[in-house]
């Protein structure tokens, strides 16, 4: 942790050895990151650079007189960063195959209207391009625009209403790992019987009562800690 401290102070005074050492020493904890984006049509190599930013955004941002390990703070940012860069680039991935297709369809189509001033079926430019009207259709689909869920569809009284505020919310699995991996990070800089009251009081749903009996102390002691605890958590 010393070691690690130092580093980050030495790159944080331009000290790029400093800098290459750290993102090399921390490359194991990018592949962990990583490896919960499996399966999501990416290679690992480049969501592995995506979480490389991120990680470097972490040795540019990080805050050393915080009482917080170095990792804590970087897995939520290099989540963070391939989140985003996944959410920017697309989750559906189209081929070139479809991508040329449909700029045939959109150059027809528009060559069509001059000629005849109407629209062409998608019989008509399967008819002149030669190409099967379920593979015309699924280029055309591929191609639509992607609405943003920032998207604001209502706006009054100084209100504004967002497309994913109209959107069922599923739970996330990927958002559960990543919320219980930072949880327990901050669990780990509790002292075990601090760690142990709050893993009764909010885990366990244990009343004051039945945890100051568990740890042979007063409910209002507990109370007093209880608070204390959240407010050291709250601080992290």
């Amino acid at each position: 942790m010393d070691r690690t401290f130092e580093l980050l102070r030495q790159a944080k005074e331009g000290d790029k050895e400093a800098r290459s050492i750290l993102v090399q020493e921390n490359a194991g904890l990018i592949w962990s990151v990583v490896k919960r984006f499996q399966g999501r049509g990416y290679e690992k190599e480049d969501l592995f650079q995506i979480g490389n930013i991120g990680l470097l955004k972490c040795i540019d941002n990080f805050e050393l007189d915080r009482n917080v390990r170095f990792s804590t703070y970087a897995v939520p940012l290099i989540m963070g960063e391939i989140r985003r860069f996944l959410r920017d680039d697309g989750m559906i991935k189209v081929s070139r195959s479809l991508k040329e297709i449909n700029y045939k369809v959109k150059r027809e189509t528009e060559n069509y209207e001059k000629i005849w001033h109407r629209e062409p079926t998608i019989g008509e430019i399967a008819a002149t391009l030669q190409i099967d009207e379920d593979e015309i259709i699924v280029a055309m689909e591929s191609g639509q625009e992607i609405c943003s869920l920032h998207q604001v569809i209502y706006q009054g009284d100084g209100d504004e209403i967002h497309l994913e505020d109209k959107i069922e919310q599923k739970e996330d699995p990927i958002a559960r790992a990543d919320n219980s991996l930072y949880i327990e990070e901050l669990l780990s800089t509790l002292a075990p019987e601090e760690r142990k009251l709050i893993e009764m009081r909010y885990f366990e749903n244990k009343t004051q009562a039945v945890i100051a009996s568990a740890l042979g102390i007063s409910q209002v002691q507990v109370s007093r800690m209880e608070k204390k605890i959240l407010k050291k958590l709250r601080g992290e």
